[in-house]
C-alpha cells in the first residue's frame, strides 16, 4: 500500500496475539504501537526503512498478524473519528477500494494487515553537473542517476528529483549539447553500429527462444527475489552478503541454460521482454549484494547488522565512507571495479539523525 497511508494510520501489533479476536476488539491496552513507542518525535511518520525494518524486528519477534504473521496493522480509527470517514475516503478512497478489493475486508471498520517491504536501492548511473552519463549524449534525469539517492528514503524526495532534474536542470544543459550538433546531418541507419547492434539483439532474442528449459521466468524472477529479500533486504551482514555473491550467479548460469520463454520473436512477447529484465536483475543482484559488502557501516537504507547501536539504530562511519561509490563494468564474466568519489561538506556536516 502506499506510504500516503502512514500520514493518519497508526501502525501496532498486539502485544499477545488472539486469533479468536478481531483486530478492531483488541483493546488499547494490548496493543503496542511500536513506531510511536520507539520514535516519539517522529512517530508512524519515520523514514521508510526505519518503518520497514522496525516491522520486520517485530514480526520476528512474533508479533506478526495475518495468515503468514509476516504482517502488521495499520489502523484508521483514530483518524476517522477524528476527522470523520468521508474526510478520510476523499484522501485515500482509491487506496482503500483497491485493499477491500484485495483482501474482501473493509479497511474503514478493520484495521489494514500491511507487510514490510525494500523500497530502493537507491543507486543510480554516474552523471555530471549538466545530468549527462560519461556516454557522450545519454543524459539521465531523475531516480535513474545517482545524485540525490540518499534522499529517497524520505516521502516524495523521489519525485522531487525527478522534477527538480527534469523542470530546472535539464532544460538549461542539454542544449550545451546539442548546440555541437547543429548543422551535422542525422547519421544514417546504414553506419555499420546500427547493423551491429541489431545483430546483437537479434542474437539475443533467438538465444532465448532456443534454451528450451524447464522452468519459466516467473520461476527465476522469484527465486532470485528470494535471495535479494533473504541477504541484500532490509537488513544485511558479511555472511548473508557473501552467501547471495555465491548463490547469485549459480542461478544466473542455470537460468541462461533452463529458462523456457514462450511464443516467438516476430511479435509483442512479454514473455521474452522479462527474460531480458529479469536477466539485468541478475547483474543489478549481484552489484547490490558487492556494495553492500563493501560499505562497512550503517547509514541512511543500508543497515548492517553489525554496525548497529546499543539501541539497534544504524551506526554510521564518516570516517571511513564519506564517499560516493562508483562501480565500473569490465564485462559479463569479469571482476567489476568500485571506484570512490570523496565527498567534502564545507558548510553543513553529516551528522546522526535521531527519530527519537
Amino acid at each position: 500500500m502506499s506510504e500516503s497511508l502512514r500520514n493518519d494510520g497508526r501502525i501496532w501489533v498486539p502485544d499477545g496475539f488472539d486469533e479468536s479476536r478481531d483486530a478492531a476488539d483488541i483493546p488499547e491496552s494490548e496493543r503496542d504501537y511500536y513506531l510511536e513507542r520507539k520514535y516519539p518525535a517522529f512517530g508512524n511518520l519515520v523514514p521508510r526503512d526505519v518503518a520497514s525494518r522496525n516491522a520486520k524486528t517485530v514480526v520476528d519477534q512474533g508479533k506478526g498478524v495475518g495468515p503468514l504473521k509476516n504482517g502488521v496493522y495499520l489502523d484508521f480509527a483514530d483518524a476517522i473519528g477524528r476527522l470523520g470517514k468521508e474526510a478520510i475516503a476523499a484522501k485515500y478512497g482509491n487506496l482503500f477500494d483497491m485493499y477491500e478489493r484485495i483482501t474482501g475486508e473493509d479497511p474503514y471498520s478493520s484495521p489494514m494487515r500491511i507487510y514490510p517491504a525494500t523500497h530502493y536501492t537507491m543507486g543510480g548511473l554516474w552523471v555530471d553537473y549538466e545530468l549527462q552519463s560519461n556516454l557522450p549524449g545519454l543524459f539521465c534525469v531523475g531516480e535513474a542517476n545517482f545524485s540525490d539517492h540518499g534522499a529517497n528514503r524520505l516521502g516524495a524526495s523521489a519525485l522531487m528529483q525527478g522534477l527538480a532534474d527534469g523542470y530546472f536542470v535539464l532544460p538549461y544543459t542539454i542544449g550545451n549539447y546539442l548546440a555541437d550538433q547543429l548543422g551535422d546531418a542525422p547519421m544514417s541507419t546504414d553506419e555499420p553500429a546500427f547493423a551491429g547492434v541489431e545483430a546483437e539483439v537479434q542474437d539475443r532474442t533467438n538465444r532465448w527462444l532456443a534454451t528450451k528449459g524447464t522452468k519459466s521466468v516467473d520461476y527465476y524472477h522469484r527465486e532470485l527475489g528470494k535471495l535479494v529479500w533473504n541477504y541484500i533486504g532490509m537488513e544485511r551482514d558479511a555472511n548473508g552478503l557473501e552467501k547471495a555473491i555465491s548463490e547469485i550467479p549459480a542461478l544466473k548460469a542455470e537460468f541462461y541454460k533452463n529458462v523456457r520463454v514462450l511464443g516467438d520473436g516476430e511479435s509483442l512477447n512479454q514473455s521474452l521482454e522479462k527474460a531480458g529484465r529479469v536477466a539485468d536483475f541478475f547483474e543489478l543482484a549481484e552489484l547490490k549484494a558487492r556494495d553492500s559488502l563493501a560499505r562497512e557501516e550503517s547509514c541512511g537504507g543500508h543497515f548492517r547488522v553489525e554496525h548497529q547501536d546499543a539501541e539497534g539504530e544504524a551506526k554510521r562511519d564518516d570516517e571511513n565512507f564519506q564517499h560516493v561509490a562508483a562501480w565500473e563494468w569490465n564485462g559479463e564474466d569479469a571482476v567489476q571495479t568500485r571506484h570512490q568519489e570523496e565527498l567534502e561538506f564545507n558548510y553543513v556536516k553529516p551528522s546522526t539523525r535521531s527519530y527519537k
